[in-house]
């Protein structure tokens, strides 16, 4: 049975999958180990999501709220930045983990599955020089791995994730990416002579990310009040949102946040669809003052979008659907953001 190195000695270095360090710089010595394999915490030590977590991006924060214990799913094509999303929540949490306050901090994990290893490489250099590797862990499977270390590496992440939930801290966890997973483990199945279903994946690949997901969870005080918040990237082929793997995790996840490659080139960065992007349990964290700043918001741009469409036929508008427009050209405009 398979188990990992766990603790805080793990913060600030680059792990393989089985909790190896791959960085050089000297063992881990860290005392516990833990299974990569737990069962996910049942019904009773869970409580409903209560507590904002900060992602620092204008767009999320007040459209699509994440709380802690919340499983967030960011879908998108290639390069529409979902790694920058990730990325930019990790350093936005500079300023908690700097502080003395324990509540505050959020721990995070960040488990780069079939991802080249320059990438990894860059990953780790831009995070310490925004100087966030101290409160990061990054576990990498590259693509050059074996198959089973790719679809080991998401649990073994989650492993470590867990002993900070089980301890009483916050913690976040991204896994990018899920479809690298799905593909390592169909691999591993075919080869094993599992019987092929949909699209080539074996049948339990849903069971193969509900079981990971599902370990994601808001703790009640009695069990310490640590949180796990997952932030599952999945890559989708031209737009497809309902492709096998992305159905499958958007149904276990509590919303997702949505990137549109139009939005990317148009110059709306981070490229997030407000409408297609939902948060199902996050409203209940956000806090009362961002509630009544973004309550009208969400509104507001889903009308303009509705008349952006008909501007383009008609030259004169009436004065209230020229307002509608110029402010929905506000809005989008306030909700653009640098990258880091």
């Amino acid at each position: 049975i398979v188990d990992v190195p766990v603790g805080d000695e793990l913060l600030g270095r680059v792990v393989d999958a089985l909790g190896n360090p791959i960085d050089g710089k000297g063992p881990i010595t860290s005392k516990m180990r833990r299974r990569v394999g737990l069962k996910a915490p049942g019904i009773i030590p869970r409580i409903s999501v209560r507590e904002p977590m900060q992602t620092g991006i204008k767009a999320v924060d007040s459209l699509v709220p994440i709380g802690r214990g919340q499983r967030e799913l960011i879908i998108g094509d290639r390069q529409t930045g979902k790694t920058s999303i990730a990325i930019d929540t990790i350093i936005n949490q500079k300023r908690f983990n700097d502080g003395t306050d324990e509540k505050k901090k959020l721990y995070c994990i960040y488990v780069a599955i079939g991802q080249k290893r320059s990438t990894v490489a860059q990953l780790v250099k831009r995070l310490t020089d925004a100087d966030a590797m101290k409160y990061t862990i990054v576990v990498s499977a590259t693509a050059s791995d074996a198959a089973p270390l790719q679809y080991l590496a998401p649990y073994s992440g989650c492993s470590m994730g867990e002993y900070f939930r089980d301890n009483g801290k916050h913690a976040l966890i991204i896994y990018d990416d899920l479809s690298k997973q799905a593909v390592a483990y169909r691999q591993m199945s075919l080869l094993l002579r599992r019987p092929p279903g949909r699209e080539a994946y074996p049948g339990d690949v849903f069971y193969l990310h509900s079981r990971l997901l599902e370990r994601a969870a808001k703790m009640n005080d009695s069990f310490g009040g640590g949180s796990l918040t997952a932030l599952p990237v999945i890559e989708t082929q031209a737009g497809d949102v309902s492709a096998y793997i992305p159905t499958n995790v958007i149904s276990i996840t509590d919303g997702q946040i949505f990137l549109e490659t139009e939005l990317f080139y148009k110059g709306i960065r981070p490229a997030i669809n407000v409408g297609l992007s939902v948060s199902r349990v996050g409203s209940a964290a956000q806090t009362r003052a961002m509630k009544q700043v973004a309550g009208t918001m969400k509104l507001e741009l889903a009308q303009y979008r509705e008349v952006a469409a008909f501007a383009q036929f008609g030259s004169d508008l009436d004065a209230a659907t020229q307002q509608l427009l110029n402010r929905g050209v506000r809005l989008t405009e306030l909700l653009k953001q640098g990258q880091y």
